[in-house]
């Protein structure tokens, strides 16, 4: 069979199986089997579906993604997100603007912790949303940001999207974590001021009920601070200063959360088995993912539609930056459709090549991916603004015309540094021991 019959055969499935709503990692893995069949290289499949599907997830590099991924299990079942929420209410003593501007460093916060936007905007949509109702928000400015915090997990490091990236391209991790620093705290401002523009302009139409502090124990009050700050020195400064490996990082991270629950005395059988059961579907999620896009990309090394798409391009590569905005466009559509490693993975192998040829700076460009991550989880269909009104049980309407200036603004103020001055990028890494 030609490879147009094979490609356009492959092609067919995707959409068959996208619009049957098959999981991500099955249907990147149906699609890489029909069209290596349809090449007529079905002999292959043998070792692909041994061999190389075990070698893809049994790297020292994937033992980031459970690491962090445990550490922001053993934090959420030990309830410190909801005494550092509490805390920071009492301290601002109810003021809107205070508690919104809190609120986006608190998912800046998750998101360092969590590293999921979906899951980090559940949490805010149980915590934070229903604290800014009370406090005289609209329903639908408290819920867009509290997604918009929660998106922020995309970019801000030790984000699960980041570590996927730097596998699929072996762009060393740590060095990704830094580089995401500056347009993380850039986009985490950004939010914020959207957050205080709106508030002010809805102005003071929703009552607000007299302020009553939140009872948080000294004990875990004190606990929950102090291992926030522990986690967060382990994460940026052992990695930022040479000391620890990204991996290692993860790992003093999730011990030190896991003593942190010992502390407030939350650590039961339940306790273990829910943050046992959460990590290892959250990773097993991704891991399936790494082998179904590792047999898509195989498909599409066959084929040489990498090749094509390249040839295609040919004519603009004088004009990279044009290209660039094709990419960026492209991935910030598939961000909204799709869970975000599943982009990384399923793009990698097409667009990778072009890069490459362009000598594009893979650290930098992982960056703005990240970031069209986060822009992407805001809009229509995004995840994050759907996980926190699935959470408090609201339309999303109203929420996601909200959101859609949030994602607007961060993508042209940040967005347009990051492209003008990549050193927003460069910088911190250059700067690495």
């Amino acid at each position: 069979m030609s490879t147009g019959a094979a490609i356009l055969i492959a092609g067919i499935t995707l959409i068959v199986l996208l619009l049957g709503g098959l999981y991500i990692h099955s249907m990147l893995l149906a699609v890489g089997i029909v069209g290596i069949i349809a090449l007529g290289k079905s002999a292959l499949l043998s070792g692909l579906l041994s061999y190389t599907t075990f070698t893809t997830v049994a790297t020292y590099s994937m033992t980031t993604i459970p690491l962090y991924v445990l550490c922001a299990q053993l934090i959420l079942e030990a309830g410190v997100v909801e005494d550092l929420f509490n805390i920071l209410y009492n301290i601002s003593k109810g003021r809107k603007g205070v508690l919104g501007t809190f609120c986006c460093i608190l998912g800046a916060f998750l998101g360092a912790v969590c590293g999921s936007g979906t899951a980090t905007s559940a949490a805010l949509g149980q915590a934070a949303y229903p604290q800014l109702v009370k406090r005289g928000y609209s329903s639908d400015l408290a819920a867009a940001t509290s997604a918009s915090a929660g998106s922020l997990a995309g970019i801000i490091p030790p984000s699960v999207t980041i570590i996927v990236y730097g596998i699929t391209t072996e762009t060393p991790i740590g060095r990704m974590f830094v580089a995401s620093l500056i347009p993380g705290i850039l986009t985490t401002l950004v939010f914020i001021g959207c957050n205080l523009f709106f508030l002010n302009r809805e102005g003071k139409n929703k009552p607000v009920e007299t302020f009553k502090p939140v009872h948080v124990d000294r004990k875990n009050a004190i606990v929950s601070i102090t291992v926030a700050c522990i986690i967060a020195i382990t994460i940026f400064g052992g990695i930022y200063s040479g000391f620890m490996t990204a991996t290692e990082a993860g790992a003093v991270s999730a011990t030190v959360a896991f003593i942190c629950a010992l502390c407030l005395k939350k650590v039961t059988k339940d306790f273990l088995i829910r943050s046992a059961k959460s990590t290892v579907n959250i990773t097993a999620m991704v891991m399936l993912i790494m082998i179904g896009a590792k047999i898509f990309g195989k498909f599409m090394s066959l084929s040489k539609v990498s090749d094509a798409f390249v040839e295609l391009l040919q004519p603009l590569m004088s004009q990279p930056k044009i290209i660039l905005c094709i990419c960026i466009l492209v991935y910030f559509i598939l961000f909204m459709l799709m869970e975000g490693t599943a982009v990384i993975v399923m793009t990698t192998p097409v667009l990778l090549p072009v890069m490459q040829q362009m000598n594009v700076d893979l650290l930098w460009f992982g960056i703005i991916v990240c970031f069209c991550c986060v822009i992407g989880q805001l809009t229509p269909v995004g995840v994050c603004v759907y996980s926190v009104c699935g959470t408090a049980g609201i339309p999303v309407e109203g929420p996601f015309k909200k959101s859609m200036i949030f994602a607007l603004v961060a993508t042209v103020i940040v967005g347009g540094l990051m492209v003008l001055f990549p050193q927003v990028v460069t910088y911190l890494p250059s700067m690495m021991l």
